[in-house]
């Protein structure tokens, strides 16, 4: 079975280098010919871990190719997977498929023989029908079978959620189709891996249903964080007790600064959006939606509020800009809104990533970056983690408190080991916790400007 993947992203990438790796005849298809030469010469332009590895290995053994010219790749294809970015479209929050429907337009001419058309980039309910009518006028010679194939991956994670995924959907109207599909997946099947087929518009609902349903358990916790801190709970605790609830389950329900990435805020406004024109309210999404944009509000003013309300002398640093750990990805990370207020704020701002600079370098202004973390928190007034690297949880207490002028961290995060940092002096403003907020008021306020003792 010859296999063609148009888009190189983050899901089209994965998709064709795993499938490659089951064993299939894969092309990878990008208009951007210098990204084709790089990946040709095995550069993989995403960090995501496992997948560099692949593609060396795919592309040595002759499964795996990539090209830019269609013609090249789809007159011999079985299956195509298109996986394009269907970005959000800012009047209205919902999602552009412009992409998709040119992808669609170039590729028809090319078809020749029985074919599966899957879109794997997320796409609105009623999508699939679009593109029937669409193939039905440019192509009405080609035989061709409209297949929705939701992707289920998460950032930093995505080789092994291909590979091992919860479950596979696949959303066919025929049975040719849904057989196709289904070789495909075999090597996850055998697995014992639920592998299910259902229609094209269940299918196209259940990616959108499942990245609103988590995103709602984000946005819940961290109202319930804000109730602790008032209350005098401690949100890892009630995490803790809900999530043993078979019923809910732990995942999900960590507090931090809000959903982010490529696919929650981008998703949930979709599925709001479109569930409107079919005249469906999504009262509990849309919920869901503003309570993570005006979590952001706060963010930046716990900053402050940790500096005596004033950080116009402070130095600041950040520690994180990836929207969470094990990607390079900016895309909706709350970096893009705490940086810039505290430039704004701030007499200086200094950050560091462990992955994300250079992305990072081309998106903001007015900051510098510490090629370590010692040299990011040399001389800080206050810390602020951002991201849950590893590399932040495991630092050194005694070695970060010797490093910062004052010793405040705001961990966005509730990745640090609060305990063991306030036993060197160091004052941990988190998310839910209301003894940090009472820790802190015991702790000296910094003399800002001043040079470090």
């Amino acid at each position: 079975m010859k296999v063609t993947v148009i888009g190189t992203g983050y899901v089209g990438l994965v998709a064709g280098a795993c499938i490659a790796d089951f064993g299939f005849d894969v092309t990878c298809i990008d208009k951007d010919e210098s990204k084709v030469a790089a990946l040709r010469a095995g550069s993989v332009p995403i960090y995501e871990p496992g997948l560099t590895e692949i593609v060396t290995r795919t592309q040595a053994n002759g499964s795996l190719r990539f090209a830019s010219a269609y013609q090249d790749a789809i007159p011999q294809s079985d299956v195509i997977f298109i996986a394009v970015g269907t970005p959000t479209n800012d009047e209205d929050g919902s999602a552009d498929i412009s992409a998709v429907i040119a992808a669609a337009e170039e590729l028809a001419p090319l078809l020749r023989g029985r074919t599966v058309i899957a879109t794997k980039s997320t796409v609105p309910i009623g999508t699939g029908q679009r593109l029937e009518a669409l193939f039905a006028t440019v192509a009405p010679e080609a035989d061709v079978a409209i297949v929705s194939n939701p992707e289920f991956l998460r950032e930093g994670s995505a080789v092994r959620d291909f590979v091992e995924p919860d479950r596979v959907v696949i959303g066919a109207e025929t049975d040719w189709a849904a057989a196709a599909m289904r070789e495909l997946y075999g090597p996850i099947e055998e697995r014992g891996i639920p592998v299910l087929v259902v229609d094209r518009s269940t299918a196209e609902i259940s990616k959108y249903a499942a990245n609103s349903f988590l995103a709602t358990k984000i946005a819940f916790i961290n109202e319930v964080a804000d109730l602790c801190e008032q209350a005098g709970g401690d949100v890892r605790s009630v995490a803790d007790a809900i999530g043993l609830d078979s019923r809910i389950g732990s995942q999900f329900l960590k507090a931090g600064p809000g959903f982010g990435g490529s696919c929650f805020p981008k998703d949930t406004r979709a599925f709001v959006t479109s569930s409107e024109r079919l005249g469906i309210r999504q009262r509990v999404v849309s919920a869901a939606v503003h309570a993570n944009e005006a979590r952001k509000l706060h963010l930046v003013q716990r900053v402050a509020d940790a500096c005596d309300g004033d950080l116009s002398n402070a130095r600041v640093a950040v520690l994180g800009l990836a929207f969470k750990a094990g990607t390079d990805d900016l895309r909706e990370s709350p970096s893009l809104f705490v940086v810039p207020e505290l430039v704004r704020r701030a007499a200086e701002v200094r950050a560091h990533d462990p992955v994300a600079m250079p992305a990072a370098r081309e998106t903001f202004s007015g900051i510098t970056y510490g090629e370590t973390v010692a040299e990011t928190l040399d001389g800080a007034d206050v810390a602020v983690i951002l991201t849950d690297w590893p590399e932040y949880r495991d630092l050194d207490p005694e070695t970060m408190a010797r490093a910062m002028r004052t010793n405040i961290v705001v961990d966005l995060r509730n990745t640090m080991d609060a305990g063991k940092l306030e036993e060197h002096g160091v004052a941990v403003v988190g998310i839910g916790r209301r003894d940090s907020l009472d820790d802190l008021a015991q702790v000296p306020q910094p003399s800002f400007g001043q040079a470090a003792e």
